[in-house]
């Protein structure tokens, strides 16, 4: 940690040379989901409810998903970028160095412009939990800060995956932000009123309606079966298959010769 601190400070520092170009960046993620705000607040006001879910309901699943994202991308990046590493050669230096290669990676690159996004999650939140109508007792304040962290590790893990397929493809798949971006924005409102097949596949397969759906209801009162509120713990268990399939892709992996 010591060490990983370090990085943290010497990024940090990277990133303060150019404090306007930050600041700026910074702003722009913090106006995108702001628009994605907004946008709700529009459509709520002609709907009162989606799916049976208020405009406040909404707002704190949007929240969730929306720190946890950030989180998982502003620590993770180097796994977004992976690719480039395997592409010109970098990745090679990972490999003889005395260090484990993931926490190179991690901490290789990290990404605080996307602070402009988790402070607007914040703020989010600010708003919507005190208008939410939920009863804040202990169990489920731990309950929605399970579900942020959880939900950061369940897309850190997804980021591994994609990392664990450019093995293989040398070139990233686009079809992963289907579940990376895509699993952010559709996050923002419940899973379950996008079908019961949609909400199947957020369960068993990719688990992100386990740190949103489920707690959820768990939260707002909807279900007598408090192990949900717990789920998000379950979710955990997504990171064992992605880190095998990145061990998998480093006993394939060739060297670029760069």
């Amino acid at each position: 940690m010591r060490l990983y601190a370090k990085f943290f400070a010497m990024h940090l520092a990277s990133h303060m040379q150019y404090k306007t170009s930050f600041f700026f960046t910074m702003l722009g993620q913090f106006l995108t989901s702001f628009a994605l705000i907004l946008g709700m607040f529009f459509m709520f006001q002609r709907f009162n409810a989606v799916d049976g879910f208020t405009f406040e309901e909404v707002l704190l699943c949007t929240a969730v998903m929306m720190l946890a994202f950030s989180l998982a991308e502003q620590f993770g990046r180097g796994f977004d970028r992976f690719p480039q590493m395997l592409g010109d050669g970098s990745f090679d230096r990972a490999l003889v160095r005395p260090r484990n290669v993931v926490f190179q990676v991690l901490a290789g690159r990290m990404d605080f412009t996307r602070l402009g996004s988790i402070i607007n999650a914040l703020l989010v939140f600010a708003y919507a939990i005190p208008r939410s109508g939920i009863d804040w007792t202990l169990a489920r304040v731990m309950v929605l800060i399970l579900m942020v962290v959880c939900g950061a590790i369940v897309f850190f893990a997804l980021f591994l995956l994609y990392a664990a397929i450019s093995f293989f493809t040398v070139e990233g798949l686009e079809f992963m932000n289907i579940l990376t971006d895509g699993g952010r924005e559709h996050g923002s409102y419940p899973f379950s009123i996008y079908g019961e097949g949609i909400l199947r596949f957020l369960t068993f397969g990719v688990p992100l309606a386990l740190v949103q759906y489920y707690p959820l209801m768990f939260l707002l009162g909807r279900t007598d079966n408090a192990w949900w509120g717990l789920l998000p713990l379950v979710a955990l268990l997504f990171l064992l298959p992605c880190y095998g399939c990145f061990r998998l892709g480093m006993r394939k992996y060739k060297s670029t010769g760069s």
